[in-house]
């Protein structure tokens, strides 16, 4: 069985992981993706590696970013368009 293609690594309490699943479910709604939320404290392998660094962002099981959601390279990594547009000079 594949992985789901967006996970979210996380765990009780933990305030990072509150916004961090809020922006991916938003990002992955415009995809018509649902993310899976998996607690790492659940699971003594990924307590090991990625504990110390919750939320971590997964897409297709690979690390994509932790501690935020990296929004502009998850909307691009997925094939989305119209990100934010920049105002002013530059």
């Amino acid at each position: 069985m594949t992985p789901p293609r967006l996970q979210l690594l996380t765990r009780q309490d933990c305030h990072l992981c509150v916004t961090a699943a809020t922006t991916l479910a938003e990002i992955a709604a415009e995809a018509g993706l649902t993310p899976a939320t998996v607690d790492v404290d659940a699971d003594p392998d990924l307590q090991a590696e990625y504990g110390d660094r919750v939320p971590v962002v997964l897409l297709d099981g690979q690390e994509h970013s932790y501690f935020t959601v990296d929004v502009p390279r998850l909307r691009r990594d997925l094939g989305l368009t119209g990100g934010r547009r920049r105002t002013g000079p530059g």
